[in-house]
């Protein structure tokens, strides 16, 4: 998605210079490449967006539920830990925040893996939980009940740490992008529409 966000922001940036051309042989081209690129960039995030909001299941996943039993909404981070080729690669995926005594639900893709961690945020940077779980039968959804504030491994919990920094430091970079395209494309449909009159 990252390559279309960058075509997205050129094209936009090009469409907006094309605005100045108004007459000429060239007139109907700058038009026309300014009409595709508002109405593709608008396609483009509208299927990028309901994808994202749709339930995420995935094919021979496993379920997992996790159940928060503290007194405290916690943020929680799953970390799925794959093996490929000998080499251990972490993938990291936010959970949510979960209120005391409410769950989540997500569906973990297994067939690289056989083990995956949880990790739990009060605030922004204080890790106040972590477990590591293993999946001996991938038939069998997990639940996981956190119910008290535990580090299973200091060493790994660094390890999941520098990967959620990680994850939220490209998520926000994702975000400046995809504000910068909304910013741009708004522009020029406004120009597009006023055109139009």
């Amino acid at each position: 998605m990252v390559f279309f966000i960058l075509v997205i922001f050129w094209a936009c940036i090009f469409s907006l210079i094309l605005y100045k051309v108004k007459s000429g042989r060239m007139a109907k081209w700058a038009r026309l490449f300014r009409i595709v690129t508002v109405v593709s960039s608008i396609s483009i995030f509208t299927y990028w967006f309901i994808k994202k909001s749709a339930v995420a299941f995935v094919d021979n996943s496993v379920g997992l539920q996790v159940i928060n039993k503290l007194p405290q909404a916690l943020d929680f981070y799953l970390i799925n830990v794959n093996k490929i080729d000998k080499n251990t690669k972490l993938e990291p995926k936010h959970i949510g925040k979960i209120r005391p005594e409410y769950y989540r639900v997500e569906y973990l893709k297994m067939d690289k893996s056989d083990e995956y961690w949880i990790v739990g945020y009060l605030g922004k940077k204080n890790l106040v939980y972590f477990s590591q779980h293993s999946v001996p039968n991938k038939n069998i959804d997990q639940i996981v009940e956190v119910q008290n504030y535990i580090n299973q491994s200091m060493k790994l919990s660094e390890a999941a740490k520098k990967q959620v920094d990680s994850y939220n430091y490209e998520n926000t970079k994702l975000g400046i992008w995809i504000a910068l395209d909304f910013l741009l494309l708004f522009l020029n449909l406004v120009l597009l529409l006023k055109k139009n009159k």
